[in-house]
């Protein structure tokens, strides 16, 4: 079989079709489907971690709480720092290459911290790894688009799919390892999570190279800074991005807290978020192929956040039925309008980057969802929780004004982008 290049061509070649291929489970090709393999087994560790990264450091290495967190913020903002360098890297040698060393970078400082004891040396085993991670992402972002073809709208969609599917499993996973809570339970974990990194590098150094593309002669050397369009599309989509959090952080303080539902729906909202994404993120995205669709797509997502939040934040103070219903319907309709929002970012940020700088400018997109990450917590929590049904309604409207003001910041992106005749 002739290997692709990385061109449009790519996401065409493929085996014959199957049953799984014409269900849409497995994707066409056989580079997107070792790319969609990478991806889960790069997830399923990450969920491995994610579930008990707390309770490893406090029970194994013997860190008090205070510094678990202060720790593993100072590691996600030294991350949110190599994204553009990485990416502009990744745009000259190829992003294949750069993204299968970030992710044995990661394995290394995975590994190391089953063996550091004091603080220092966490620390920096979590920097390390959060600057490689930050780095992967801005170079796995080209070859996504190189491997995704002309079919990258739905292929960006399904490799969402599959994240969110690795992670519930890596979740369930994790939940019995921190049942049974012994140290060697919590070591597999973090082991498993290390592994995961090399298996997945391994696996994606059976994709075929993909060639740089040639800069134009007037293309500056850090591009993305300069593309304001591009920068206030980013903005935008940092603050949007701060939905992530709600109903993982501040539900379930608020059900907990200010409601009579039942507390079991805590773990319930978690499942049927995610479930929901696994299902429908493919389907949520046909049409969204454009700036267009994305300013519109992004809009609605807006008014699902307001609607959303504004029915959870009703819940308080009903009775344990009508509080179950409000609470239930409301993250149904927050998870739409995340996959809305899901849906249109992904195309702003592949559609809005010129072809030559893909990794910078995937570096610059991931700073803006990172920086929301990091400070989501302490938004919600001065929102959602401090302020009650006023803050939800306020941050929801937040929500609102962003997706509305978003197409219109769209059009001025596309008018002024630089060398947009090269867009990838």
């Amino acid at each position: 079989m002739k290997q692709p290049t990385g061109s449009g061509e790519t996401g065409k070649e493929g085996p014959p079709e199957t049953w799984l291929i014409r269900r849409g489970l497995v994707p066409q090709s056989r580079p997107q489907q070792i790319l969609a393999l990478a991806t889960f087994v790069n997830m399923i560790g990450s969920g491995f971690f994610m579930v008990s990264a707390a309770l490893f450091f406090t029970r194994v290495v013997g860190l008090p709480l205070a510094q678990v967190g202060l720790g593993m913020g100072l590691a996600a903002g030294v991350g949110l720092l190599s994204g553009v360098p990485v990416g502009h890297l990744a745009d000259r040698r190829g992003p294949r290459e750069i993204y299968l060393w970030m992710l044995v970078i990661q394995g290394a400082a995975m590994a190391a911290l089953v063996v550091v004891q004091s603080f220092w040396l966490v620390l920096v085993a979590l920097c390390v790894g959060e600057l490689a991670r930050s780095a992967g992402g801005a170079a796995r972002g080209p070859l996504v688009s190189g491997v995704g073809g002309t079919e990258l709208t739905r292929y960006r969609a399904y490799l969402r799919s599959v994240a969110n599917l690795a992670g519930s499993c890596a979740a369930v996973a994790a939940g019995f390892a921190v049942q049974v809570d012994t140290r060697p339970a919590y070591l597999a974990l973090v082991l498993g999570n290390a592994l995961s990194f090399v298996a997945s590098a391994a696996i994606i150094a059976a994709l075929p190279s993909l060639p740089p593309v040639p800069a134009p002669l007037k293309a500056s050397r850090w591009e993305v800074l300069k593309d304001r369009g591009y920068v206030a599309i980013t903005a935008l989509d940092g603050i949007m991005s701060i939905h992530h959090q709600v109903l993982v952080f501040a539900l379930p303080l608020w059900i907990v807290g200010r409601t009579d539902a039942p507390r079991w729906l805590v773990g319930a909202a978690a499942l049927v978020n995610t479930t929901l994404v696994v299902l429908l993120q493919v389907r949520a995205s046909r049409g969204v192929d454009d700036t267009v669709a994305a300013g519109r797509a992004m809009r609605r997502s807006g008014v699902a956040f307001f609607l959303g939040m504004a029915v959870v934040a009703l819940a308080a103070g009903l009775p344990t039925w009508l509080a179950l219903i409000g609470i239930v319907v409301g993250i149904f309709v927050h998870t739409v309008g995340e996959l809305w929002h899901t849906a249109g970012s992904l195309e702003l940020r592949f559609t809005l980057a010129p072809a030559h700088a893909q990794g910078q400018y995937m570096g610059l997109f991931g700073f803006g969802a990172g920086l929301a990450n990091v400070v989501a917590p302490s938004v919600l929590a001065l929102f959602c929780i401090a302020w009650g049904v006023p803050g939800w309604l306020l941050l929801g409207a937040v929500f609102l004004v962003v997706g509305a003001v978003t197409p219109y910041v769209v059009r001025w992106a596309e008018r002024a982008r630089p060398h947009a005749e090269q867009t990838a």
